[in-house]
C-alpha cells in the first residue's frame, strides 16, 4: 500500500479566482447602473450582443419572483458548503478554478440579493448582458455557467474527483481497478 500523496495546495487559486470574479462582476454592475438607462438597449456587437439595464428580483429567466429571499438562503448555503466542505479536499487546479467561479457568481447575485432595493434578502439582481433570444444576464451569471460546464467536464467526461484522482472504475468482468491516473 502506497502512503497518501499530499494535496496541492489550491486554495490560493480558489480564493484569486473567487475575488477575480466576484470584483469584475461588481464592478460592471456598477457601471450598468451608472451609465445605462432601465430597458433602453444600446447596442454594442451589432445584432450579437446589447447591454440593457434591468432588475431581477428572481432566479434565472426571472423564475421565483416572489422568493427572493429563498434564493439569498441558498446561495449563502452553496457559498458555506462550498468553502466548509470542498475547498479543504481540492487537489485539481481544475476544480478549484470551477469552484472559484461558482463561488463567485453565486456571491456577486448574493450581492445584491443583500445590498440591492427594495432590501436585504429582497435585492433584485442587476442584469444588464443581452444576447439574442437569451435572456438578460450579467457577469455572475457567466461565472456560474462556465463553472457547471467545468464541473460535468471534470467529473463526467474527466473523472476527476475534487481532490485530484480518478475514482474507482467498474470494468465489463465486474471487477474493480484503479482507473489511470492522468
Amino acid at each position: 500500500m502506497r502512503a497518501e500523496e499530499p494535496r496541492p495546495r489550491l486554495w490560493p487559486l480558489f480564493g484569486s479566482v473567487a475575488l477575480l470574479g466576484l470584483g469584475l462582476d461588481v464592478v460592471t454592475k456598477v457601471e450598468a447602473v451608472d451609465r445605462l438607462e432601465p430597458n433602453v438597449p444600446m447596442q454594442v456587437l451589432g445584432p450579437v450582443l446589447s447591454l440593457r439595464l434591468i432588475r431581477n428580483p428572481g432566479a434565472a429567466f426571472s423564475q421565483g419572483e416572489g422568493f427572493t429571499w429563498v434564493f439569498a438562503v441558498a446561495a449563502l448555503l452553496v457559498v458555506a458548503f462550498v468553502l466548509i466542505r470542498l475547498v479543504p479536499k481540492l487537489g485539481h487546479v481544475g476544480w478549484a478554478v470551477a469552484l472559484g467561479l461558482l463561488v463567485a457568481g453565486v456571491t456577486g447575485n448574493l450581492v445584491d440579493r443583500l445590498f440591492r432595493a427594495p432590501g436585504p434578502f429582497r435585492g433584485h439582481v442587476v442584469d444588464f448582458l443581452q444576447l439574442p433570444h437569451w435572456p438578460i444576464f450579467n457577469v455572475a451569471d457567466m461565472c456560474i455557467t462556465v463553472a457547471a460546464v467545468m464541473v460535468v467536464v471534470l467529473s463526467i467526461f474527466r473523472n476527476v474527483g475534487i481532490d485530484g484522482r480518478k475514482p474507482e472504475a467498474e470494468t465489463r468482468t465486474g471487477r474493480r481497478r484503479r482507473a489511470d491516473r492522468g
